[in-house]
């Protein structure tokens, strides 16, 4: 368990050529630095972190009311119990972020406030746990407008803004750079928080998600499956638990190349 006075930021682990990579996405555009913060303080997220979570959660869909964050920086008490990660581009501009809540005397999880798991279901260790939460990701950055909020491919490409008058056009110069962002920074904050799961011992991820972003990152390997009945949460949303012992299995079954890459593995091609 992670508890410092400060949030302070840990050396940041800079790209590495690797052979191992996940073949489909292009990695032209993605970002190139991804960093960690180990949480203490109740109000320590470091402030680009609050903001862009102030732009998506209270100004882009209305889940948190604007006033209640006069500074324009959203936060919770539940950040001093959080690492939180942090993805930016070569240009040091942040354009997603996440954290893993592993709640401290007693606490419950985020999503036990407002998600109830099924009647007789047993959790798993709380020393082995942990909550994905305020996973977001900078508007210019989502793969497409139908996109979600945390970057996972949508079906479509003409869904409308989630407010209207709130969708920023772009050229298409800039759209053709920005498309290709989502799978990857999402993949690689995925990647920071497993590597900080190793590391601290965290065995399961809870996640309470819409039905559609579970299909979604279902199709790209990680099978969340569902723990309680459907809630309203911001929005419907269902608790869902990951075993990552399961989704290495999964990962290295159904692709091996992003299991490699995933993992940090050498990746050996069987002709």
């Amino acid at each position: 368990m992670i508890a410092t006075q400060n949030l302070s930021r840990l050396p940041v682990r800079s790209p590495e050529p690797r052979s191992a990579t996940p073949t489909s996405f292009d990695f032209s555009h993605a970002p190139q630095v991804f960093r960690t913060y180990c949480g203490g303080a109740l109000n320590g997220v470091p402030p680009d972190i609050s903001r862009l979570r102030y732009e998506v959660y209270c100004l882009e869909c209305a889940f948190l009311h604007p006033d209640a964050y006069g500074e324009g920086l959203e936060h919770d008490h539940y950040d001093g119990q959080a690492t939180h990660f942090a993805a930016y581009t070569a240009e040091d501009r942040l354009v997603g972020a996440v954290r893993l809540v592993q709640p401290k005397n007693g606490d419950c999880y985020p999503f036990q406030r407002h998600c109830q798991p099924f009647e007789g279901y047993q959790l798993p260790p709380a020393e082995e746990s942990a909550e994905i939460s305020r996973l977001v990701v900078r508007k210019g950055h989502r793969r497409r407008r139908a996109d979600s909020l945390q970057g996972v491919p949508g079906r479509g490409t003409d869904a409308p803004p989630s407010r209207p008058g709130n969708e920023h056009w772009r050229s298409g110069e800039d759209r053709r750079g920005e498309e290709r962002d989502s799978p990857m920074l999402l993949f690689g904050l995925y990647r920071e928080m497993y590597r900080h799961s190793l590391q601290s011992g965290i065995r399961y991820w809870y996640a309470a998600m819409e039905r559609s972003l579970a299909r979604s990152l279902q199709r790209l390997g990680f099978a969340f499956q569902a723990i309680g009945p459907q809630s309203d949460y911001y929005g419907a949303v269902t608790p869902c638990l990951l075993d990552l012992r399961a989704l290495e299995r999964r990962l290295t079954e159904a692709n091996p190349a992003l299991a490699a890459w995933f993992m940090e593995k050498p990746f050996v091609r069987t002709v």
